[in-house]
């Protein structure tokens, strides 16, 4: 039998006059930019994951596993200047496209890392505010990015009142098991919300406090953000405040 590490999938990239997308197979979208505005947050997912800014509100450290077309990486490089970004991708090619997609160069607050993102977390001495896990590749979720261990290892990763996030598809057949490993590796203290086309959730984890602590209260612009940003955000963020009040009673 050989073990012979299979060559990294090839991505795509289909463009029309005004959206670039990323795939690695037609009937599925990796990424999404708006031509126009290729900073903006163009699927809803994404948007829901920028919910880190109720719980986290001025990250210094921002981790990324799983680049993509950066959707996350270039929106938040370009508002949150306070955050010193470090993204982590395994598949060079996918790497080799980000001047496709205007990923911004590696700066003292900004780099792409090609390294396995598992394989990183155990390893590292870097300590995140957030960690965005993003990671789908062809096959769906890679393996190592679903176990206890991996989990774990995002915890051991964050300072101590860290957040975890992670985009899950929802048809994933071990979505449940997904799910209960991060309430596992942070003590229960987890957030699972849908985003609006319910194809995917987003899971919020705490660390170091005993359940979600989110304040409930009139939705406000979060400081970092100036209006132009905040405006598409707010659906998302008052989605994510419901279903944190609904999880209180």
């Amino acid at each position: 039998m050989s073990d012979r590490i299979p060559p990294p999938a090839r991505p795509f990239v289909q463009e029309t006059s005004s959206t670039k997308t990323l795939h690695f197979a037609l009937h599925e979208v990796q990424s999404r930019m708006d031509i126009r505005q290729p900073d903006a947050l163009n699927l809803a997912y994404t948007r829901m994951m920028m919910g880190f800014l109720l719980f986290v509100p001025a990250p210094a450290n921002i981790g990324m596993i799983g680049l993509g077309g950066g959707s996350l990486a270039k929106f938040c490089h370009r508002h949150l200047p306070q955050s010193t970004i470090t993204v982590i991708e395994i598949n060079p090619l996918v790497i080799a496209l980000r001047e496709e997609f205007r990923i911004p160069k590696d700066s003292p607050r900004f780099r792409i890392l090609e390294a396995d993102g598992a394989a990183f977390l155990r390893e590292t001495t870097l300590r995140f505010d957030v960690l965005l896990v993003d990671a789908y590749d062809e096959q769906g979720l890679p393996e190592p990015l679903g176990t206890q261990r991996f989990f774990d290892d995002c915890c051991a990763a964050l300072t101590p009142e860290g957040l975890l996030v992670v985009n899950l598809h929802a048809d994933h057949p071990h979505h449940v098991i997904h799910v209960d490993r991060i309430s596992r590796s942070f003590d229960g203290a987890t957030l699972v919300v849908d985003d609006t086309a319910r194809d995917n959730r987003i899971v919020f984890a705490e660390k170091g406090r005993p359940a979600p602590s989110l304040r409930i209260g009139p939705l406000r612009r979060p400081a970092p953000l100036d209006e132009s940003a905040w405006q598409p955000l707010q659906a998302s963020f008052a989605r994510i405040l419901t279903t944190l009040k609904a999880a209180e009673r």
